[in-house]
């Protein structure tokens, strides 16, 4: 079975070259909530090294509280700050001779967009706008992400997090709450879950069934190489085929 393995980098995590050794596909943050364009070219040369699908990991302009704040635009502006994100590091990418695969949107950006469905087209819009038709988004049946993406034809793919807990009803638990970030070894386990079962156990128990087909993994933790590296090799060592995904 096969499964993307991705990590959110550009962050400046001291980790980044460890953590791009283990994935097949990378979150690149390109001036949001961090990044610049020395980070920009610094990931994008890693992934080119490593053979790493590199793509934008837009974020709420907020360098300060690191994009995990909620913010309020207007959706018209969401699509220009996130498109104009996307497209410095395509500019940045094309010096250095990388393709950009995809748009993963950051932090509360994301969270937000999962449960709101005119953020979520202004996302996905800005996605659509910059050529970028890959696009990643919270796994799941009633995923707002994903019916917005592909009704603007995106080709919409579920994500499912190995180091996150999740919600009853398929949400990521809270940063600010208890068990919103999974230990080493149980967020291993959740990550092999996800890739064989489809499902994950929420912080209550329920089983919370999260189709996905790209996981995800931080790279700003202080674990993240670690992490990287013990999660792809218990998934391989599950029959899991590690691959980045068909580029769209």
């Amino acid at each position: 079975m096969p499964m993307d393995l991705n990590a959110d980098l550009g962050e400046g995590s001291a980790h980044e070259e460890a953590v791009m050794a283990a994935v097949t596909s990378a979150n690149i943050a390109c001036g949001g909530h961090a990044g610049d364009l020395e980070t920009m070219r610094d990931s994008l040369r890693l992934a080119a090294r490593f053979g790493v699908a590199a793509g934008a990991h837009p974020g709420f302009p907020d360098r300060e509280g690191f994009g995990r704040r909620a913010m309020t635009f207007a959706p018209a502006d969401v699509t220009a700050f996130v498109r104009d994100q996307i497209e410095a590091l395509k500019a940045v990418a094309a010096r250095e001779g990388v393709a950009l695969a995809h748009v993963k949107p950051h932090g509360m950006l994301y969270n937000m967009a999962a449960t709101d469905p005119a953020l979520a087209r202004a996302i996905a819009q800005a996605a659509a706008d910059a050529g970028l038709p890959l696009y990643f988004g919270l796994a799941g049946a009633q995923s707002v992400m994903l019916r917005e993406a592909q009704a603007l034809g995106l080709t919409a793919l579920g994500e499912g997090f190995a180091d996150r807990g999740y919600a009853p009803d398929g949400q990521l638990w809270p940063r600010s709450q208890p068990g919103a970030l999974l230990p080493h070894a149980q967020a291993v386990a959740q990550g092999v879950r996800l890739a064989t079962q489809g499902h994950a156990l929420a912080v209550s128990g329920e089983v919370v069934a999260v189709p996905a087909q790209t996981l995800c993994l931080h790279g700003d933790g202080a674990e993240a190489a670690e992490l990287a590296r013990d999660l792809r090799a218990a998934l391989e060592a599950a029959g899991v085929q590690v691959t980045p995904l068909p580029r769209a």
